[in-house]
């Protein structure tokens, strides 16, 4: 059995304007949403000016690794560094000593000064009149100081000393008043060290003087690099009897006296 409405055939609902205009982008009332609007079909900006355009994804940076390059930067500069320095060593051993002597900031060549201060074999007993103080060269005892590493805590006699100073030592004076611990820097530099030795000596005008065969030179600190490249340079290089001068069986007394009641040493030969 069929129902059929009221009236006849079958009505449509009836739309009841109530005079007032949608608002804007509002659809009107009883209009569903996207009504009359094809699926797929763009979107309108604002103004009706055409469809919107796809925005593209931003790439985010995940940045660099900056710890293998830090790494490989260190290495390289230390690789440069050995390179370099193994450069400038070989350079410098090219070099005469005496080339390397005069490079010494400060240093006072007395052989280029007087080079009658400077020859050897001049064997003199008795005390002896320096002109250079401390002594660098001249006439000398016949015995020399022992300077095996010696390190003495009295003055020695210059005539003792000077004949040390022809076997090739490096004679390393200070001011008695130079504070302990600078001594102490200066012991360790000498103590044990063949043909090097260490003295305080009265009246100098620097704290720290340096002897060598015809070579002087005087720092006021003993954390001066220039004392270690003077050792360095000159020690047994200086020497006028070769490099198998004695430094053994020497004057171990101290004393500004030259002890002459002492059987004279035997020189070894020259090289």
């Amino acid at each position: 059995m069929s129902i059929s409405t009221p009236g006849g055939p079958e009505r449509r609902p009836t739309v009841v304007s109530t005079g007032k205009k949608p608002a804007a982008g509002r659809p009107a009332s009883g209009v569903k949403p996207g009504a009359g609007k094809s699926a797929g079909a763009p979107r309108q900006t604002a103004g009706g000016k055409g469809p919107r355009k796809p925005i593209a994804p931003v790439k985010v940076s995940q940045g660099r690794s900056w710890g293998p390059i830090a790494l490989f930067v260190a290495v390289g500069v230390l690789a440069a560094s050995i390179i370099g320095y193994g450069a400038y060593a070989a350079f410098q051993g090219s070099k005469s000593w005496e080339k390397r002597a005069s490079e010494i900031d400060g240093i006072v060549d007395y052989r280029k000064k007087d080079s009658k201060l400077v020859q050897g074999g001049q064997h003199q007993q008795g005390a002896i009149k320096y002109d250079v103080l401390p002594p660098v060269g001249g006439a000398h005892n016949p015995s020399w100081q022992n300077c095996m590493g010696d390190v003495y805590d009295a003055p020695i006699a210059n005539e003792h000393a000077v004949h040390s100073l022809e076997h090739g030592t490096v004679w390393i004076t200070y001011r008695p008043d130079l504070p302990a611990d600078q001594v102490s820097k200066l012991r360790s530099k000498v103590q044990g060290v063949e043909k090097a030795m260490l003295s305080p000596f009265e009246g100098l005008d620097k704290p720290i003087s340096l002897q060598a065969w015809g070579y002087q030179l005087k720092v006021d600190d003993a954390d001066d690099s220039r004392i270690d490249e003077f050792i360095k340079t000159l020690r047994v290089n200086a020497s006028v009897e070769g490099p198998n001068a004695n430094c053994g069986q020497g004057i171990t007394a101290t004393g500004t006296a030259p002890r002459d009641d002492v059987p004279q040493q035997q020189e070894q030969p020259t090289q």
